[in-house]
């Protein structure tokens, strides 16, 4: 085979693949092309990145345990990036004037990768013994690296909305999140196994220099992207935007249904991972094995379908059968037994078939309910109101819950405080579900029913992007 031929073959087989043909859909021009890809490979980075470094992730677990941190420490420490969301609405206006979103990610939310390769290191702070010093200065670290990390979700979600056409959108994405399945499943392994293998007064050490590398690699490829700027920018007055914003129905029915089930999903869903470990004493590779390689292999399977139903029959009714899916999955855990993997595996595997549903269908319509003009900050109106009445509330709810009903002395045995605190958030979150998801306001792409979409989903044929 000559040199031209071969070029020729390599240039039919790149542009047969799943990415390519949705471009060629939306007639995209080929710095668009490759400012998603780069895109979708920060993606990539920031994802692994997330499996090692935040609040509820195993390597914090572990750390903070090593620290002697309780109940609600664990939850102030999740609590924490959620609460620093407020920063999202001055960072939205920041952007908005200035339309500089590459420079500001990497600045500030490049900063913001950098201090967690600082997190390993404070278990040698002032001895073995001063649990109460490294525990402090834990929760300031995290405070600002999530503070100065709030500036990075008004960037790159509005940039990416500028670049990819609403037609593939839902596509883009389900392909998207099946990649990062693969690359969490697979690096998901490495990370238990160096927390399970690695000396105990170096693995932290290693492991969160790793993750804030990883980090930092996510925010360096938008050095390579494209900064598509609105075909529209007006000047945005925070207060003018957030009465607009309120007033405009669908986007306030989302941001109440979503607030309510962040609420209810994280009353329980930040100690699941404490549970397993303390409770049902599980080591770092169960952990992972059963929980994020068996949300990953879901993932890989069942998302490319959700992205066509997306696409064909809109949001609202993907969000439907998503949240009512995900919110009965956690029901697993009331038969959990110490050294019982079975609960971590069905609700991580079957959890996983439903909640990517649901959160495919917030990120296309936060985009869709949000004017091109001021969506920064309207998507920071969103994550503001849901990380902090929402997540930051329910998991400082639970969390204060659990540590009542442990000084009372209540919930002991087969059926604990935790499991309590599970089935109280299941019966929340489907109730709210139910409540809140069909009374949300049909658009023009929402069409058929729960059943077509379902159907979509089964294992009946093969679906491509």
């Amino acid at each position: 085979m000559d040199l031209s031929s071969l070029r020729k073959k390599i240039g039919k087989g790149l542009s047969n693949n799943p990415l390519g043909v949705l471009y060629d859909e939306a007639h995209l021009e080929k710095p668009i092309r490759r400012g998603l890809n780069w895109v979708m490979g920060g993606n990539m980075f920031g994802t692994l990145h997330g499996i090692i470094c935040g609040g509820g992730t195993a390597a914090m677990v572990g750390l903070a345990g090593a620290m002697g941190a309780g109940d609600m420490e664990f939850g102030l420490l999740v609590a924490l990036p959620q609460i620093a969301a407020l920063m999202q609405l001055p960072f939205s206006m920041l952007v908005n004037k200035t339309q500089k979103r590459k420079i500001w990610l990497l600045t500030i939310g490049l900063f913001s990768r950098v201090l967690w390769m600082m997190f390993g290191f404070l278990p040698l702070l002032g001895g073995m013994e001063a649990n109460a010093l490294k525990l402090y200065t834990l929760i300031t670290l995290l405070g600002i690296s999530s503070v100065c990390g709030a500036v990075i979700n008004v960037c790159w979600f509005p940039w990416f909305s500028d670049m990819c056409p609403l037609r593939i959108r839902g596509r883009w994405l389900s392909f998207r999140d099946s990649i990062l399945a693969v690359g969490s499943l697979l690096f998901g392994l490495l990370v238990a196994l160096m927390l399970d293998i690695l000396p105990i007064d170096s693995k932290y050490i290693v492991i969160f220099l790793i993750g804030g590398a990883l980090g930092v690699m996510d925010m360096l490829c938008f050095a390579f992207s494209p900064e598509v700027k609105p075909s529209v920018t007006r000047k945005i007055q925070m207060g003018k935007t957030l009465v607009e914003a309120l007033r405009n129905k669908p986007f306030r029915q989302l941001t109440i249904m979503w607030t309510a089930w962040n609420f209810t999903a994280n009353l329980s869903g930040a100690y699941l991972t404490p549970y397993a470990m303390n409770s049902m004493g599980l080591n770092f590779m169960q952990i992972t094995v059963f929980g994020t390689v068996a949300s990953s292999i879901a993932t890989v399977f069942i998302v490319p379908r959700w992205g066509r139903a997306l696409d064909q029959f809109g949001a609202r009714n993907v969000m439907l059968l998503g949240c009512i899916g995900a919110s009965l999955t956690p029901l697993f855990y009331l038969i959990s037994t110490p050294g019982d993997v079975l609960p971590t595996l069905l609700h991580n595997l079957v959890g996983a078939f439903f909640w990517c549903g649901s959160n495919l269908a917030a990120n296309n319509m936060q985009l869709s309910t949000s004017p091109d003009e001021s969506r920064p900050t309207y998507i920071a109106i969103f994550s503001c109101i849901t990380a902090l009445l929402g997540a930051a509330l329910g998991t400082m709810a639970g969390g204060w819950l659990l540590e009542w009903w442990d000084g009372a002395g209540w919930f002991l045995g087969f059926f604990d405080r935790y499991k309590v605190l599970i089935l109280l958030s299941v019966v929340l979150r489907f109730g709210f579900t139910m409540l809140l998801v069909p009374a949300m306001e049909k658009t023009a792409a929402d069409n058929g029913s729960l059943r077509e979409v379902l159907r979509m989903l089964l294992p009946t044929k093969k679906v491509r992007y």
